[in-house]
């Protein structure tokens, strides 16, 4: 897995181009527009992590993350409501392996190709949430990187509130995260 800087747009899509590149092993013309579509999604929605996870057997995904405040500590079986739809293959809940609650929705394409895992993990002390997308556009070796993701995923650990990288990044460099691995 492979972060991204996230200063700004031009130089996170730069940055994710540069390792897609490299994890593909060749120079197609569409990854410099996929990697400015992800930064300029990234940047708007003010995610904490932008990675991309490889494998061997597979084509590069994309991980986005963040931390999001809620109204108040929920749980898991309440997030599982507003879970639905035709595009949603799977809901799961369970527990990381640090003991956070989360809840993990696979979601297929509506093309048919391409793969999509989200994962919330709830923390019951404090009003917050960290959401995870992983994104193929191909699904080729989907299970391979979603396992290398949901290692990572797993381990997760909220920091205490109120720690400097709970709220902003830090100038020039990747963005801190007040969920942590």
């Amino acid at each position: 897995m492979t972060p991204v800087v996230l200063d700004t747009v031009d130089r996170t899509a730069a940055d994710l181009l540069a390792v897609l590149h490299r994890l593909k092993g060749t120079r197609d013309p569409g990854l410099e527009v996929s990697a400015t579509q992800a930064a300029e999604l990234a940047h708007r929605h003010g995610v904490g992590l932008l990675a991309v996870v490889g494998h061997p057997d597979a084509d590069p995904a994309l991980l986005m993350a963040g931390v999001v405040p809620v109204d108040r500590p929920m749980d898991p079986g309440e997030l599982g409501l507003h879970l639905d739809g035709p595009t949603i293959r799977e809901v799961t809940k369970g527990e990381t392996a640090t003991g956070y609650p989360v809840v993990i929705v696979e979601r297929i394409a509506a093309t048919g190709q391409g793969a999509q895992l989200q994962v919330v993990v709830t923390d019951p002390e404090h009003p917050r949430i960290a959401v995870f997308t992983l994104h193929s556009t191909t699904g080729r070796g989907w299970l391979d990187v979603a396992g290398v993701a949901g290692r990572f995923m797993s381990g997760l650990e909220f920091s205490p509130p109120g720690t400097p990288w709970e709220s902003a990044p830090p100038p020039g460099g990747t963005s801190g995260r007040s969920a942590r691995r």
